[in-house]
């Protein structure tokens, strides 16, 4: 059973200043989380978290975190603007992009972010560009094939295919791209891998730790390049559904660090800064989209239509993706009754839930769509002409503050030339 960190009373108090649809996010959970993460891996004295940018590019969120010791981590030059405007600069930016523009790689340059190469073709353009390489340098490997890891029964292994994914580098291209960076002047070389996405096992990061701390000890032995940190990247998981077992950080922190001591340790590498740059195990839990009852429809199936739609949160229509639901005030009652969730966008996939069982559900009914904390807001867009909607913060105090306004039709027709 999911239970929403707003009450419907709260609920009531809010919607009578903030219409929905609206994403809220829950200030006291993701602070909390945050924490926890970092004790997990207070073991290694170099630890840096570099959130996931693009999982919840809002400034009122970057700035939280950023007072918890988090970096950034972007992937576009809005990205970096965004991370700058907060006061994130420096190596406390970490800039993994992929076929990416000059005017991207001069500003990550400008603010001193770490640049994670994606392409060893990148080396000779960004010197070109540059003129003199960073001091400090990461590379993206991908070590094709694939990933499997845990249980092998349907709907509980975590696979994924690196050798499908435009990401990375080879490792015959990361061990020549080392050698050319040291060539060019780079002292300091950091690794960087994302092998699977969303796994809810406490094994994932034990594993792909082991896969990038064997590949870091070679690179060093061969290449003689000094590598001074290591790149867990994202890939830790939440359990969207209720029956599913959340991760344990704390156990996922334990794990890393026995595989650091048998690898590194052991080969004289004890002094590599681990770093990680999850976004979904951040902030997906922190986060509800709240919206209406607008309508009920009887046909060959009984919809509830709602006054949020795929623009508010893509993930149910783009990837057929779970997000629970809970009917605010109806909680104890049986949910015996089924229906589709649906929006008002023309495409019949513009469904938060199909074949759901739930409450009986009213006219008026405040649902709360769980888990849109990472990934939710971030992939709205405007088709339709569909508005984007408001962001919310619910501070510790249970005070809640407007962190980003509702779109309106003057911006939506701000950026249109009529003549």
């Amino acid at each position: 059973m999911k239970t929403p960190f707003v009450t419907l009373d709260q609920l009531k108090a809010i919607t009578a200043q903030y219409p929905t649809p609206f994403h809220i996010y829950d200030e006291k959970g993701i602070r909390e989380n945050a924490r926890r993460l970092k004790a997990a891996f207070a073991w290694n004295p170099g630890y840096r978290e570099y959130f996931a940018v693009k999982a919840t590019p809002t400034p009122a969120i970057l700035k939280l975190l950023k007072e918890e010791g988090c970096g950034a981590d972007c992937s576009s030059l809005t990205e970096l603007m965004m991370s700058d405007r907060c006061g994130i600069r420096g190596e406390d930016i970490m800039f993994s992009s992929n076929d990416t523009p000059e005017e991207e790689f001069r500003l990550a340059a400008q603010l001193g972010a770490i640049i994670n190469l994606d392409d060893i073709t990148h080396i000779d353009y960004l010197h070109r560009l540059l003129g003199r390489m960073p001091e400090k340098m990461c590379c993206r490997f991908n070590p094709g094939g694939v990933f499997t890891l845990g249980d092998t029964r349907e709907g509980f292994q975590v696979m994924d295919t690196p050798g499908d994914a435009k990401y990375g580098m080879t490792r015959e291209q990361l061990f020549e791209a080392f050698r050319q960076l040291k060539a060019l002047g780079v002292k300091e070389f950091g690794l960087h891998s994302f092998l699977a996405s969303n796994t809810l096992s406490n094994d994932y990061y034990p594993a792909l730790a082991r896969i990038l701390f064997h590949l870091a000890v070679e690179l060093q032995k061969e290449t003689g390049c000094h590598i001074s940190f290591i790149n867990l990247s994202g890939g830790i998981g939440i359990p969207y559904q209720p029956d599913q077992t959340a991760n344990d950080i704390a156990v996922i922190g334990e794990g890393v660090r026995q595989v650091y001591e048998e690898v590194l340790t052991a080969n004289g590498m004890g002094d590599v800064a681990l770093y990680t740059e999850l976004g979904r195990f951040m902030l997906g839990p922190y986060g509800h989209l709240v919206t209406t009852v607008l309508h009920e429809k009887h046909t060959y199936k009984d919809y509830v239509g709602v006054d949020a739609c795929a623009c508010n949160l893509m993930r149910p229509a783009m990837y057929g993706a779970y997000h629970h639901i809970t009917v605010m005030g109806k909680e104890e009652l049986p949910c015996d009754h089924k229906y589709d969730v649906a929006g008002s966008l023309c495409e019949n996939n513009d469904k938060f839930a199909v074949d759901r069982m739930l409450p009986k559900v009213d006219i008026g009914d405040l649902l709360v769509i769980h888990d849109t904390g990472a990934h939710g807001f971030s992939m709205g867009y405007n088709y339709n002409g569909k508005l984007r909607s408001a962001e919310l913060l619910l501070r510790e105090d249970g005070s809640v503050q407007l962190i980003r306004r509702a779109e309106t039709p003057e911006d939506y027709f701000a950026t249109l030339l009529w003549d």
